[in-house]
């Protein structure tokens, strides 16, 4: 179980790495945090923090669907975070570096961190519309391409989590990961469990000693612990498994042990589900719109460069709603799907007083602006298009 899990973890972090760095991936789109991040501006405005999209949105509900299914497992088989904590345990452990001893009065303070954590994450990114906690992230530190907004603050997190995950198995997913606060609700009624027989137990203890996120398991009945990852440990652990100590899978079905490929097969599910979801419904994460639909519109589909977040969405918005020469007439609507390299950009207009020429003047045109006396000069650009119009 623990190989097969292993294989898993590191396949999910090849793909992320492999998407990010050789396809040049934007995997902040694929964040689950992001999605809890947007939901304020997205309610409020329609639009989304910069690198967000709303396959953020897509993605944390497959999520939240796989964790009322099998209980946090994202953090036992995907999280490239948790996995490199574990591994980096394990190779302290047969290097034969002590585990460092929690008590668990300590281990239920430290959890409480991630609480007030997420609190100031959402405070601050509501209050400026920008991804506050990108500067401390350590999975942001692994899939930023190290980029100018990586921070020096978010290798610091980093060198302390690889740090400390020497001599204590998951901290960072254990006491501070936000993300974790959000998915508990649902975990704590998650479908599947790990359920043990008292008459088959040896109380050996064995169990509790393979968890990964030092659950009690052999004084517990059943495993509702919110923070049980289905990783497996405990029972690929016992001694006693094939007499039915301690078995995995829904209350009803716990006649026997569901074997671990079900539960890889319903996390495969709920990711594909949720990656499918966001290319079949392509939902907009940026939206402006001016006036009133007229009965006849006409719509233009551009690839424009330049137009990377949301506050670069206001600024595009700036020179298509502009009021100079180059000013659009009538009823507009704008649709951005904002990204690093080009943008897909949707624009409804009323096909009686404007045109696509129009249009991409008022991108790619200079903006004279009359309160400050100067030409602003535009920042975007439309694949196959010039400023002398030339297709």
């Amino acid at each position: 179980m623990k190989r097969t899990r292993r294989l898993l973890q590191l396949a999910f972090l090849l793909l992320t790495v492999a998407g990010v760095f050789l396809l040049r991936a934007n995997a902040e789109r694929w964040c689950p945090l992001g999605g809890v991040e947007a939901i304020y501006t997205y309610v409020n405005e329609g639009n989304m923090p910069c690198s967000l999209a709303v396959s953020n949105f897509y993605i944390l509900a497959g999520l939240v669907v796989m964790t009322l299914l099998l209980r946090r497992a994202f953090c036992g088989y995907v999280c490239p975070i948790g996995a490199i904590s574990e591994w980096l345990r394990g190779g302290a452990r047969r290097l034969r570096i002590p585990a460092l001893p929690v008590h668990p009065r300590l281990d239920v303070v430290l959890s409480l961190l991630k609480y007030p954590l997420l609190a100031v994450i959402l405070y601050f990114t509501y209050r400026t519309g920008e991804l506050i906690f990108r500067g401390f992230d350590p999975c942001y530190a692994l899939i930023g391409r190290h980029g100018e907004d990586i921070t020096f603050w978010a290798y610091i997190v980093s060198a302390a989590i690889v740090a400390i995950s020497i001599f204590i198995v998951v901290p960072f997913c254990r006491w501070f990961c936000p993300l974790a606060v959000v998915l508990n609700p649902f975990s704590w009624v998650g479908l599947t469990r790990v359920k043990r027989d008292l008459d088959a137990c040896l109380d050996c203890g064995k169990c509790d000693q393979s968890c990964p996120m030092a659950i009690p398991v052999s004084h517990m009945p059943s495993v509702t612990s919110a923070r049980c990852t289905s990783c497996l440990n405990c029972v690929e652990a016992c001694p006693t498994k094939e007499e039915g100590a301690l078995m995995w899978g829904p209350p009803r079905a716990l006649g026997r042990s569901w074997p671990q490929m079900a539960l890889i097969g319903a996390l495969a599910a709920c990711l594909t589900a949720a990656v499918a979801a966001g290319y079949v419904w392509p939902i907009p994460s940026f939206v402006q719109q001016r006036g009133e639909a007229p009965p006849d519109t006409a719509a233009v589909e551009l690839q424009v460069t330049g137009l990377d977040c949301r506050g670069r969405g206001s600024l595009f918005w700036y020179y298509l709603d502009r009021d100079d020469m180059y000013a659009v007439e009538g009823y507009l609507k704008l649709e951005a799907w904002p990204a690093p390299e080009s943008a897909k950009v949707n624009i409804i207009y009323d096909a009686k007083r404007a045109s696509e020429q129009a249009l991409k003047e008022a991108i790619t045109e200079p903006y004279y602006d009359a309160t400050a006396s100067i030409w602003r000069p535009s920042p975007f650009e439309i694949e196959g298009y010039d400023s002398l119009g030339l297709e």
